[in-house]
């Protein structure tokens, strides 16, 4: 013959840190954690611009798509009204010295344009050297034939990409 005990569980409150019991308002709130929202990550040039986006855990950069720069307002408007985004991030290009490289006036005007559509978004500048070099050589190391390579579209959402994908590093 067995003996079986049978306890009753009684899960420790996380809130007190005690064994009280958990309310069910208390079980939601753990099983339902906040929601976050993506990051988006602007490589914008003059003819091109590259868009990479997180995923909703803020974990993974993904490359979205390359547009023609002069859709990139009205591209952002509807992504925005389909995903919640957090905040974008727009690459500041620089020269090696730190000084604005000569791309600059195109991204601040551009900058101009996207905190007058959508003021309440918050808008970064993150420093985009090297990461077009780094695109190209992730292409290379992915195995993409040299035709593939020249395609400067896939250059510019690899280089969002790169760009959020340091940035999510370096915020953990």
């Amino acid at each position: 013959m067995s003996l079986i005990i049978i306890t009753q569980y009684q899960p420790i409150n996380k809130s007190t840190k005690t064994n009280e019991p958990v309310n069910s308002k208390q079980i939601t709130e753990l099983s339902n954690p906040p929601k976050k929202m993506r990051i988006l990550a602007i490589d914008y040039g003059q003819k091109r611009t590259g868009i990479a986006v997180t995923d909703a855990m803020q974990l993974i950069a993904s490359g979205l798509t390359t547009i023609p720069s002069e859709t990139a307002l009205a591209f952002l408007k509807e992504y925005f009204t389909k995903e919640k985004v957090e905040r974008v991030l727009i690459g500041e290009p620089k020269q090696m010295n730190g000084q604005p490289s000569q791309s600059a006036p195109i991204i601040e005007a551009f900058i101009v344009k996207f905190r007058e559509h959508f003021p309440d978004m918050p808008l970064e500048q993150v420093d985009e050297r090297f990461t077009s070099k780094m695109a190209f050589q992730t292409m290379i190391d992915s195995g993409l034939k040299k035709k593939q390579r020249q395609d400067k579209a896939l250059i510019d959402e690899i280089s969002a990409t790169i760009l959020l994908q340091d940035y999510l590093s370096r915020k953990k």
